[in-house]
């Protein structure tokens, strides 16, 4: 495809952070950008030239939206098949609706994986309550159910302890058509993002190692401590994710690291993200090219930059009331402060986060405080 040159115009569905990020990054590469949301509040229209404000389902909206920009990208994953559909036919959307499809349902995004050799927990698909009782029987427990769509930050989820407690999580999820996953003893979360241009070229930051606080992403350590042969094997794996996608566009790939009693593959993957990833923000400040940058030249055809990071770092999301104490950050040497521009904290919902850098080798260890 022929790259789209700076002057030209990103459509971006969804007016959250990860839009608004895309849309500062885009701006520094001389694009403009113009966003589609449905909702009352859209940080990233702050910093873009255009906002449509309108349903997804809109499809008079959706076209005028298309027709104006040169090409389509998202910010989350739950864009309905239909938008997609109607964007497609008036502009390209990168990623493809394809990988969409796949990621937006817990069953097909399993069942991808597995056909193209990539381990994943064991799992089975949940219709009726029927389904769980006899997935149960053979996945065992404890294991946890969750809906094949919608699903994020812990939501749409139930951990079932013991087999008598189906009934209650089917009940917990909505009676939704689900999923239910084994447990997997792993000893650390890792993830990796990637990105893939439209030449087919891949480019892999350093797999960076996870903490979660009530399922909700607290820090990343960037990079995580492991084994350059596993380094190697996870970025791999990532790679050939969006390789076997066809995929445009950078992705999240998030990972579960098994003990070493596992055996010879210690890496398997918990779920993909088919967009810029929270576990990815440590790039703004510790990589010349961050994953917001590293997006926008893979959709518009630019050679991808090089995911080489200059220092470690360690990204804290600031959660809820956490961002009110913005003003300590600023002040703090060697923090970087990014906020998103939301006008109300509430409990669980994310208002910014800060990258606190070290030299090369000297970030400090994985702590659970």
């Amino acid at each position: 495809m022929a790259a789209i040159a700076p002057g030209g115009t990103i459509g971006i569905l969804g007016g959250g952070q990860l839009g608004r990020m895309l849309a500062m990054a885009a701006a520094e590469l001389g694009f403009k950008c113009h966003i589609y949301c449905p909702d009352a509040e859209a940080q990233a229209a702050d910093v873009a030239a255009r906002l449509t404000r309108a349903p997804y389902e809109d499809a008079v909206a959706l076209a005028a939206f298309a027709d104006s920009v040169d090409v389509v990208t998202y910010e989350f994953e739950n864009v309905p098949a239909e938008t997609a559909r109607i964007l497609s036919q008036h502009a390209p959307v990168r990623p493809a609706p394809r990988a969409l499809a796949i990621a937006q349902d817990r069953l097909t995004e399993k069942t991808f994986l597995k056909e193209h050799g990539i381990a994943t927990a064991p799992f089975a698909e949940v219709a009726v309550p029927a389904d769980l009782d006899a997935a149960l029987v053979r996945i065992g427990t404890p294991a946890i159910l969750k809906t094949r769509r919608m699903g994020y930050d812990g939501k749409g989820q139930a951990k079932i302890a013991r087999a008598e407690e189906a009934a209650a999580a089917w009940e917990a999820i909505g009676r939704l058509p689900a999923i239910v996953e084994g447990f997997v003893d792993f000893e650390r979360e890792i993830s990796v993002v990637v990105a893939r241009g439209a030449d087919g070229g891949t480019a892999a930051y350093d797999p960076v190692e996870n903490l979660h606080t009530d399922h909700i992403l607290a820090r990343t350590y960037a990079p995580a401590a492991l084994a350059p042969a596993l380094a190697d094997e996870a970025r791999a794996i990532a790679a050939r994710i969006v390789a076997e996608l066809d995929y445009v566009g950078v992705m999240g790939v998030e990972m579960f690291l098994l003990p070493e009693s596992a055996g010879a593959s210690r890496l398997t993957v918990n779920e993909i993200a088919p967009r810029v990833h929270n576990s990815g923000h440590w790039t703004m400040d510790a990589c010349a090219v961050s994953q917001f940058e590293q997006h926008i030249r893979a959709i518009c055809g630019w050679p991808l930059g090089d995911p080489a990071r200059h220092s470690d770092a360690v990204m804290t999301n600031l959660i809820g009331d956490a961002a009110a104490g913005w003003a300590a950050i600023a002040a703090e040497p060697g923090a970087k402060l990014h906020l998103y521009g939301k006008a109300e904290a509430r409990p669980g919902r994310k208002m910014g986060h800060v990258n606190r850098l070290f030299p090369l080798g000297k970030r400090p260890p994985v702590t659970s405080r």
